[in-house]
């Protein structure tokens, strides 16, 4: 009868391809051990599971918490730490031209890969291209789309959604309700990018909410993105079952952005008039359709939907993110507030600044870009290592070699707490600390990348800066703000973007 029993396990139909993956385990097991073991990195320190799989940074990516981490990991072990078999976070002022310099051969980790769409073989973004030769090329397709001079043609958006949002505030100071601030400030970068990008906006601001569901879908996709870039050998198929199941975040805002593509599209076949919105004659869509339609070849109806979707999906959580950290620094910390209101109320005494004011206005106001620098250093809007491939021949990091093929990144969370470039009191809001000196700000501002650095600076830097140096003086001239809880602290959560959670507010209007 035992014998019976044990026949009959070992032909049982689950048994043997059990016992395949039980061996196929092992094997792996036995691979990452052997790796760990005769890697010429070894001695490098960081978290002993980090040394064998990607699951621990898997794990605490998926907390939304890795920024802390990060920092703590560099507090503990110094300037190089392993986060994964082959990763290693990096905190050195001199590796960061090395890693992300103009001309640099280091390129795009595979965790990019996860961001894009596995199942074409059209030209990526150009957040997820790994390739440098033709992300350059690409960029500069639509280079000049950003520029300043372009942009502040566009100017006149921002005071239309500024007012939306003000004429929101003063709704909230008749009824002395509190309000989630990143909530209104995320509609209100959303609105400003519809705008900017195809002369309308979506509507948050009118009524407080989101009909479309973008901002769930934005979140999804950025959630989606930061974890399984971790394991990008499994995008394809976890892409694919997700289209079979309704697509999930990501095909809904490229879903989205195609609708709002089509109806120009329509609207241009039909001889419709978009209607002209002051300094949106000319936005983005307008001019990327000229492009196309000038040169189809070299600006493709691909490079059209790319440059549209690259403006909805980074241009409203980003700068969302960095109006909040400068309203909830200035009310923890108010006596900075006061010397803006301060500075603001000075200059239009003395007929210094208009109202609202112009950007150009905003870029004399030393306290006010002091706050704003300050702000994006303390609070950037990525909380990631920005993973760079070592190239061939490897490299010399922090007197370190590393092989070709090994993947190194800076977090800017961890670069901006660096008490030998920032101080000894880097972990403090202090604006001031970027009114000391030109020297002193010379040394800051090279370990300074809330944008990212070198060909990969964010493209989209302007608009924001432009968005941001526009609203914080308005609001702060009109407003008193308050928290609803003064003494809690910020709490925020990683999914790449570091977004708030629980700053709510209550406003009441000021005379100035």
């Amino acid at each position: 009868m035992v014998l019976k029993d044990s026949l009959y396990k070992v032909c049982s139909p689950l048994f043997l391809p059990g016992l395949i993956s039980l061996g196929l385990l092992i094997l792996l097991l036995l691979r990452s051990i052997l790796r760990a073991v005769l890697s010429s990195l070894r001695a490098l320190p960081g978290p002993f599971l980090a040394r064998f799989s990607r699951l621990w940074y898997l794990h605490w990516v998926w907390h939304g918490n890795f920024q802390k981490i990060n920092l703590e990991l560099h507090k503990r072990y110094g300037g190089i730490v392993r986060i994964a078999p082959n990763e290693y976070s990096i905190d050195d002022p001199e590796a960061l031209k090395t890693i992300y310099g103009q001309g640099t051969n280091f390129t795009k980790s595979t965790w990019y890969f996860a961001s894009g769409n596995p199942t074409t073989h059209t030209t990526p973004d150009l957040f997820t291209d790994r390739d440098p030769k033709r992300h350059a090329a690409n960029r500069r397709k639509t280079a000049s789309l950003y520029s300043m001079t372009t942009l502040l043609r566009m100017e006149p958006c921002v005071v239309e959604c500024t007012a939306l949002i003000v004429e929101r505030f003063r709704e909230f100071a008749l009824s002395g309700a509190s309000f989630n601030m990143h909530y209104w400030l995320q509609c209100y970068a959303f609105d400003l990018i519809g705008l900017i990008t195809v002369s309308k906006r979506f509507g948050f601001l009118d009524s407080g909410s989101d009909p479309e569901g973008l901002f769930p879908s934005l979140h999804s996709y950025l959630t989606y993105s930061a974890n399984v870039g971790i394991y990008p050998e499994v995008h394809p198929i976890l892409f694919r079952f997700l289209m079979y199941f309704g697509g999930g975040g990501m095909l809904h805002l490229a879903s989205f952005t195609s609708t709002q593509i089509q109806e120009r599209l329509e609207k241009n076949r039909i001889g419709t008039a978009v209607e002209k919105k002051p300094g949106s004659g000319d936005d983005f869509l307008a001019r990327v359709l000229k492009m196309h339609e000038e040169d189809p070849e070299k600006f493709t109806a691909m490079d059209v939907f790319l440059t549209c979707l690259s403006n909805v999906v980074a241009g409203s959580d980003t700068t969302s993110i960095t109006l909040s950290a400068i309203l909830w620094y200035l009310l923890k910390v108010p006596e900075t507030l006061d010397k803006l209101q301060n500075e603001i109320d000075g200059m239009a005494t003395k007929g210094q600044i208009s109202d609202p004011v112009t950007f150009q206005e905003a870029q004399k106001m030393p306290y006010l870009q002091a706050v704003i620098k300050e702000a994006l250093r303390m609070h950037p809007a990525t909380g990631l290592p920005m993973g760079r491939v070592v190239p061939e021949g490897g490299a010399v990091i922090s007197g370190t070699y590393f092989p070709k093929g090994t993947v190194v990144g800076i977090n800017s969370w961890v670069a901006h707490n660096n008490t030998t470039v920032f101080g000894g009191d880097a972990g403090v809001f202090r604006p001031e600390r970027w009114l000391e000196s030109e020297e002193r700000s010379q040394k800051m501002e090279r370990y300074y990348i809330p944008f990212g650095h070198g060909s990969r600076t964010c493209i989209g830097k302007n608009i924001s800066l432009m968005e941001i140096s526009k609203l914080i003086p308005q609001l702060v001239r009109m407003f008193d703000l308050e928290l609803v809880s003064p003494e809690a602290e910020l709490e925020i959560e990683n999914i790449w973007f570091v977004k708030p959670k629980n700053f709510f507010c209550r406003v009441s209007t000021r005379k100035y």
